[in-house]
């Protein structure tokens, strides 16, 4: 039996990213044994869907969210939400407050795509990984 995964991608994001990724990975499922399907949070549950009302519907999938919006983790209300959730976090930092320019962050998640495969695969929900603009995911306590 295949496994599915979903990976959102926040509203933080452009949803361009999520469908391009989802296209980009869509011919790989099979070769990979696994079917993972890239959505935008904003086009699943709607623009400006409070952080509280998207993250147990997405833990109820055990799906896995990739977002610049740190505050998940540092706020302790919702790190503990998506803790409880059973979410798989990947964070990421951008380089500035400014956040990722567009392209540098598609190029960022396309360098990254391969590890993040990978960190879905290997670790059961609820999980929280970081990474910067200068350094891939690591596991964060």
């Amino acid at each position: 039996m295949i496994k599915k995964y979903k990976i959102y991608i926040d509203e933080n994001m452009p949803s361009q990213l999520a469908h391009g990724l989802n296209l980009l990975q869509e011919p790989q499922n099979l070769r990979d044994g696994i079917e993972i399907q890239v959505l935008s949070i904003k086009d699943v549950f709607g623009k400006g869907a409070q952080d509280e009302d998207w993250i147990p519907k997405v833990g109820a999938e055990k799906g896995i969210v990739i977002t610049q919006d740190f505050r998940i983790q540092s706020q302790k209300h919702q790190r503990e939400l998506y803790i409880e959730s059973g979410v798989g976090i990947l964070f990421l930092n951008p380089p500035s407050k400014n956040g990722f320019s567009y392209w540098d962050m598609v190029k960022k998640l396309v360098t990254e795509w391969e590890d993040i495969k990978q960190i879905v695969k290997k670790n059961k929900t609820p999980f929280a990984f970081r990474a910067t603009s200068r350094k891939e995911f690591e596991k964060m306590d």
